[in-house]
């Protein structure tokens, strides 16, 4: 009883020291002079509400109705998407997670096949409580668990036969990497060999276009369906919307009723969408050529503070997102990137740092428009200034 009386209070001390770091965290976030991207859902309520009170008029008429169960505003946004992906239809959901389901349970009933051909890494295998089997009746195959997208011989060789390969793009528990053209044609070429259709889990595809050197519509016209997020790239409210054949989309409307998602009105979600599509999507290319110039002056900053391991990954980003890595405890980390942003205005390093490994910890670092402002000399002067908050090696 003793030891289990000891095990609880240190388990509510771990808690409530987690708490109070979070906390703080969050206060320096919100007086934060610099930082490299300032993601809405770190914002105030009022500070959210005012932001789209200020843009909603320059992208749609405030003076129409309001939606009802998806019609209006919602459909608006729909088209919208539909034209954006090249795609004869579009439904609205209110989270991915519900909409991959939806769209992957219908492939199923078409191909006759319940297994989805997935990376280990993949959202729905790491973030999702296994809901594919438990929610929806599917069976995920792991095609690898390399940190990279799967290969065309790999989706060949694959001994298990499945009905539709499901391709996150870009992989982001890998360091939001993505294959290169040729390498992603190859293997959508090697799962329709294998009369499989593809799903795109396109949750940040709006943030490939650089990368891949091709128009939304072109990446997009690769798969039977995608799926987009209106938060990770375009800092709405939430949201998600399925692409694909009108017919697989008009399925997926029956599903999403099934599975709570007809809700009955959306209109701030469908609205900070759209003002993300006008606002956001123009300059997420400038945010990923960017993020180069960021990830190399990382690269620099840390080579000249004498720090004896320091890893950028990928080396030269795949898109405005990616991985730094360092050799110490996250909780150190964590306490010298909040000590630097409480000390100096300036968080170089906002997200959490996670474990990567005895003595190793990485963080995921996102510029966007307040980086741009950013120089290579300014991140390096923030890097020199971060290491001098950590222990002497």
């Amino acid at each position: 009883m003793t030891n289990m009386a000891e095990h609880g209070e240190q388990q509510q001390t771990e808690q409530s020291g987690q708490e109070r770091m979070r906390e703080r965290r969050l206060a320096a976030f919100a007086k934060a002079e610099r930082v490299l991207a300032r993601e809405g859902a770190r914002r105030t309520v009022r500070e959210r509400l005012a932001a789209l009170q200020e843009a909603a008029p320059e992208v749609y008429d405030l003076d129409r109705t309001v939606d009802i169960y998806g019609n209006r505003i919602v459909a608006d946004l729909e088209e919208r998407v539909a034209a954006l992906l090249g795609t004869e239809a579009a439904a609205f959901f209110p989270s991915g997670t519900m909409a991959q389901q939806v769209a992957l349970r219908c492939w199923a009933g078409r191909t006759g096949d319940r297994a989805v051909a997935l990376h280990a890494l993949a959202h729905p295998e790491v973030h999702e409580r296994h809901a594919f089997s438990e929610v929806s009746g599917l069976r995920p195959v792991r095609v690898t668990s390399e940190p990279r997208l799967p290969t065309a011989a790999e989706i060949r060789d694959l001994e298990e036969p499945f009905g539709t390969l499901m391709l996150e793009l870009p992989l982001r528990d890998a360091g939001y990497v993505l294959p290169t053209w040729e390498e992603l044609t190859e293997v959508v070429e090697a799962a329709r060999e294998r009369d499989a259709v593809v799903h795109f889990d396109g949750a940040r595809l709006w943030e490939t276009t650089v990368h891949f050197g091709r128009p939304l519509a072109e990446i997009a016209g690769l798969a039977d369906s995608v799926y987009v997020s209106f938060y990770k790239s375009l800092d709405g409210f939430g949201g998600a919307a399925l692409a694909g054949p009108k017919t697989l989309v008009d399925e997926a409307r029956t599903w999403r009723h099934r599975y709570g998602g007809q809700i009955f009105q959306q209109f701030p979600t469908a609205l900070s969408a759209l003002i993300g599509l006008e606002r956001e999507l123009p300059r997420l290319p400038d945010y990923v050529r960017h993020a180069r110039v960021v990830a190399a002056a990382l690269r620099e900053g840390f080579a000249a503070a004498g720090l004896p391991w320091a890893r950028v990954h990928p080396e030269e980003p795949h898109t405005h997102e990616f991985q730094i890595w360092l050799p110490y405890d996250s909780g150190v980390l964590l306490e010298a990137a909040v000590r630097q942003a409480e000390e100096t205005g300036t968080y170089l390093f906002p997200g959490y740092w996670e474990r990567g490994g005895p003595g190793l910890a990485y963080a995921e670092v996102t510029v966007g428009a307040p980086g741009l402002e950013w120089t290579a000399d300014d991140v390096r002067a923030a890097v020199a200034d971060f290491v001098t908050r950590l222990p002497a090696g």
